[in-house]
């Protein structure tokens, strides 16, 4: 077997585990054939600027380089990446002032919630348009547990792993999250 049909063969563990080992450019190439269009796309998803996002990613494969040992292996890699880019996009949105002040964030102040989870199903039913606004106008964090949801389908246990927070805690946050996405939602106007 050749050595890129061997490379091409690994699973993803496997390569970031020879990856670590060895700091091979090659096998780390493969990584990013992988998921170079997946980072892209999330980091797109938060800045809505192409060249931003292609900066991002470019960044994050370098940060990942740099950091690929600090993988346990307690999850998939693909999950632990879609961790470590939606924290490296989340850091950049909140410390760029320029980039805060461009996208209008809005804050919504702390409330009582209601008891009972929102049914999920408001959330799938939402109009794209509309919805992609709104989700630009919430909290990175919140964003980013509702994209972690909704978007990739990371199960609750998995982001309890993310966050380094109990059950109650995510369940709360997503909680939070889809109501202050609903309140912006509903105040956007019929043109979406």
């Amino acid at each position: 077997m050749t050595l890129i049909k061997e490379i091409v063969s690994f699973t993803d563990e496997e390569l970031v585990r020879k990856i670590a080992k060895t700091r091979d450019t090659t096998l780390f190439e493969e990584l990013y054939n992988r998921y170079a269009k997946i980072v892209y796309n999330k980091c797109f998803n938060f800045t809505n600027q192409y060249a931003v996002a292609e900066d991002l990613t470019h960044d994050i494969f370098l940060k990942l380089y740099l950091s690929v040992h600090q993988f346990s292996g307690k999850s998939k890699f693909s999950t632990w990446l879609y961790s470590f880019t939606y924290n490296f996009c989340v850091n950049y949105v909140t410390r760029n002032t320029e980039y805060k002040l461009m996208t209008d964030s809005v804050e919504i102040e702390e409330r009582n919630l209601p008891a009972a989870d929102f049914d999920d199903s408001m959330i799938y039913n939402m109009q794209v348009e509309k919805l992609e606004k709104a989700l630009e106008k919430i909290s990175p964090h919140q964003k980013m547990i509702l994209l972690l949801k909704y978007q990739d389908d990371v199960s609750i246990k998995e982001l309890q792993d993310y966050l380094g927070i109990g059950e109650s805690a995510v369940k709360m946050r997503l909680m939070r999250a889809k109501a202050d996405l609903l309140e912006i939602y509903n105040t956007l106007g019929h043109e979406y």
